[in-house]
């Protein structure tokens, strides 16, 4: 039998290599060996999207590889989502999650809205390149405890705190808490511009957003 390791490396290279139908069986031996699934996720499949994000930046990827990369990562989460938890009876939360306006990377939001959704929460998604008045629309014409905002460019990042700014004139800011992510994100940056959380990956996104609710 494969250590975990061995398959976790195995996963990795199926999302890098754009393996779409060897990443399922690879899951499948996997989850047979017994191993975690949110390990498998993160460990294996994020790694290997990471991995073919680094060779997008060295120039050695272009986005049609991207593309199959990410369409390999999602039909192994397909498979994981199966071994994972089953979401709270009882929604234990309600969220709004989009990317921001004007940035299209939206693999760590979806990742984040697959988390958060076996974590017993009720995710709406607003998609990516949301305009600041899509964000505070569904605020104020639905129920919601928290506002995720994501973003993967230094230049969108402002739009998280026009939302901000917008949702406090429109008087919905001390309804709702807001959480920031993404790779230009910091801490720093968060408590800047009024949010009430920066989280690193989805595992943290889940533990903070029901910290933010009262059910950690």
């Amino acid at each position: 039998m494969k250590t975990k390791e061995e398959l976790l490396k195995a996963l990795a290279d199926c999302v890098c290599d754009m393996e779409d139908e060897e990443v399922i069986d690879v899951v499948h031996e996997y989850l047979e060996a017994g191993y975690d699934a949110q390990e498998g996720l993160l460990g294996g499949l994020v790694e290997g999207m990471k991995r073919a994000s680094d060779l997008y930046e060295e120039g050695e990827y272009f986005v049609p590889e991207l593309i199959v990369c990410s369409d390999a990562m999602y039909a192994g989460i397909e498979e994981l989502q199966k071994a994972m938890p089953d979401a709270a009876q009882e929604t234990i939360g309600k969220v709004v999650i989009g990317v921001v306006e004007g940035d299209t990377h939206d693999i760590g939001k979806n990742l984040v809205r697959i988390m958060l959704e076996t974590g017993g929460f009720e995710v709406y998604d607003l998609g990516r390149d949301v305009p600041v008045d899509a964000f505070v629309d569904y605020v104020k014409n639905h129920e919601v405890d928290i506002v995720c905002m994501s973003s993967l460019m230094t230049t969108t990042m402002p739009g998280m705190a026009a939302v901000i700014e917008k949702l406090k004139s429109e008087g919905l800011r001390d309804k709702v808490k807001v959480m920031v992510g993404g790779a230009p994100v910091s801490p720093a940056f968060a408590e800047k511009i009024g949010a009430d959380g920066y989280t690193k990956n989805a595992i943290e996104a889940v533990a903070f957003a029901k910290g933010l609710v009262g059910a950690a």
